[in-house]
């Protein structure tokens, strides 16, 4: 019979196995499904730690409401009654000068409107003039693969994109904005730019697609993002496929009929179709082919650290009104944001005590020496930020240190170029084989959820053939 091996137990893994099974049983086709997992447990960087009365996440925290891929799965999974949405508030930049109000009316700090743009309180009157010329310039030039940050410069002006949108948007992606491309991280607001004559303008015509919900962007579940791990292994499990954790995959090599992969256990598996859905730098490893070698190192990582502390204080204590801060340059806090938790997802603190989460990426100038500072030590770190920020003195009555230590991506200028140059290679050396997940396709759960669905479709095409 056929054999399909899927190396990493992440969500992009998971969701490759889950949408291959289900295309199989739609054409009434068998074939052995395996997946391999180093690690004891599934889910990659999606884990829920249950501490106490608290849920805290090692990685991601939500998904993103808007994106259509993800409501059928949640019903197909039966995990629909678990959602939640999080709490509607005010997100704010901490500055030289304190807190400041992002604007509400606004998409990744980029306003919707021009009474929006008028009462930010980030960007002065000078830069709010600068800013109107998107209504006025068109594209002459850009394309999806220029830079991102020269892209929103030229038509809003420096200022705006330095002091309102640069710091929203390392919230969702690390590094310079310059070194980003628009393909990789928002291609419609190039499209939105050509469309409608002007960025602003192309959002407040599509509105209702960021904020037709309100504030509810994200959601979750009632237990953490790891009910989805979990109705993802359990479907899969019931489906027949086999499961293996705690064993890693050390090498894999052709064969005249197919593949054989190598286990750190001894074990070996034959395979027609695997699918590499790993970080970049472990499928380098994983193929050991000099060939290969010059694609791979160019898909650069990044590192993240997540501090979360817990107090034994009323989340109504806190002295604003909002979800959380992003902190812009120049100020005195080692951290790079701050996400109060128990006000934005009431189901993290069980008695409504507060939580909070800070994070601390390498792109942050302090982070050479935050990573070597043990986990006691980071726990201090984030008390001082939080007297600094917010002025609460208490002592935390539970901490929680997550250390993501070069094993993020990070997208750079030519990352598409390097996917592509990485595709056409794969599929010269190593027919059936196919790289996925997060080094490659995009770092959101959606995105590696689409990316999943992708992947075993282009299987099922291969098998029909």
């Amino acid at each position: 019979m056929t054999t399909t091996v899927v190396i990493g137990g992440g969500i992009t893994g998971l969701s490759t196995l889950y949408y291959l099974q289900k295309e199989l049983k739609h054409h009434r086709r068998d074939m052995d499904l395996v997946l391999v997992e180093a690690s004891d447990v599934l889910g990659g960087k999606i884990r829920t730690v249950q501490n106490g009365e608290f849920i805290m996440e090692t990685g991601a925290d939500s998904i993103v409401s808007r994106k259509t891929n993800v409501a059928p799965l949640l019903e197909e999974l039966q995990i629909t009654d678990q959602v939640v949405y999080n709490a509607t508030g005010t997100s704010f930049i901490y500055t030289t000068d304190g807190l400041k109000k992002i604007p509400e009316e606004s998409v990744f700090g980029i306003p919707l409107s021009l009474k929006s743009l008028a009462e930010s309180g980030l960007v002065s009157a000078e830069g709010k003039v600068e800013a109107l010329k998107d209504y006025y310039t068109p594209n002459e030039t850009f394309t999806k693969h220029d830079s991102l940050g020269e892209f929103l410069e030229s038509f809003l002006g420096k200022e705006i994109v330095q002091n309102q949108i640069a710091p929203v948007i390392s919230g969702v992606y690390s590094g310079e904005l310059h070194d980003l491309t628009i393909a990789s991280t928002f291609p419609y607001l190039l499209e939105y730019k050509n469309t409608y004559g002007s960025i602003m303008g192309g959002l407040a015509e599509n509105k209702q697609k960021f904020l037709g919900t309100g504030n509810k962007k994200f959601i979750s579940f009632k237990d953490g993002v790891s009910v989805l791990i979990d109705a993802l292994e359990r479907s899969l499990t019931e489906a027949g496929a086999k499961i293996s954790k705690g064993v890693a995959a050390e090498k894999l090599e052709r064969t005249p009929n197919g593949y054989r992969l190598m286990l750190a256990n001894g074990e070996q598996m034959e395979a027609d179709f695997v699918v590499i859905s790993t970080l970049g730098s472990s499928a380098k490893e994983l193929l050991e082919d000099p060939r290969l070698h010059e694609d791979f190192d160019q898909l650069y990582t990044k590192s993240l650290i997540s501090v979360y502390l817990a107090y034994d204080i009323r989340d109504e204590e806190l002295p604003y009104d909002g979800t959380g801060f992003i902190t812009a340059k120049g100020t005195k806090l080692k951290c790079d944001a701050c996400t109060w938790t128990s006000r934005k997802w009431e189901h993290t603190s069980e008695n409504n005590r507060l939580l909070m989460r800070l994070f601390y990426k390498s792109s942050n100038p302090y982070y050479d020496q935050l990573i070597r500072l043990s986990d006691e030590e980071l726990k201090h770190v984030g008390m001082e930020d939080i007297r600094q920020s917010l002025g609460l003195e208490a002592e935390p009555v539970s901490c929680e240190v997550t250390k993501w230590h070069e094993n993020m991506p990070n997208y750079h200028l030519k990352h598409r170029q390097v996917v592509e140059s990485l595709e056409l290679a794969m599929e010269d050396l190593y027919p059936n084989v196919m790289l996925a997940g997060c080094s490659y396709y995009g770092v959101g759960i959606p995105d590696c959820i689409a990316n999943g669905e992708k992947t075993a479709g282009m299987i099922m095409e291969r098998i029909l053939k």
